[in-house]
């Protein structure tokens, strides 16, 4: 290795320290990103920015892995990690709101915005939503349409589906 990719890899670990894991779960390899101990990303695909992290597994990575493990086999309903979105202080209010959403319910979009005092924002809290950069810890899954569809989800119906159908079963 050169004298420049090592003092390349040294700056890039001290100025970014964003901490990337990948674990194999029962819906695939899902990728978790933290920085300063707090979850920033959860990924269901290997994140196109990769090269933005190191790649290593951290105390609160590991921990969140555990209470990820813990949520699929219907022990753990109420996530307790420190969570830091990086998003405008509008989606942190949605994504809040979302967090009060208890497991194996559902709101609608319009429930959250009227929730959150802001009644026409619907449409907005469903680009949120699908914006939302930590999903399942932040449960967006669990916010469908007024008419009872699902609406949308950002890894696909699928997958929002066997979420929502996972929590009504083990919540039974």
């Amino acid at each position: 290795m050169t004298k420049y990719k090592v003092a390349s890899q040294i700056l890039k670990s001290l100025s970014i320290m964003k901490n990337i894991y990948t674990y194999k779960t029962q819906i695939g390899e899902i990728f978790i990103a933290e920085e300063n101990n707090q979850i920033i990303n959860f990924y269901f695909a290997k994140p196109k920015n990769i090269n933005d992290f190191i790649f290593k597994e951290t105390p609160i990575l590991k921990q969140a892995k555990i209470q990820l493990m813990q949520y699929f086999d219907g022990k753990l309903k109420i996530f307790n990690l420190p969570l830091n979105p990086q998003v405008s202080n509008i989606s942190k209010t949605v994504l809040k709101q979302l967090q009060k959403i208890p497991y194996g319910k559902t709101n609608s979009y319009s429930d959250i915005a009227n929730a959150i005092k802001k009644p026409t924002y619907s449409r907005a809290v469903g680009m949120i939503c699908g914006k939302n950069p930590i999903p399942v810890f932040i449960p967006c899954h669990r916010v469908i349409c007024s008419n009872g569809s699902l609406g949308g989800f950002s890894s696909g119906i699928k997958l929002k589906q066997y979420l929502l159908n996972m929590e009504k079963n083990k919540n039974a």
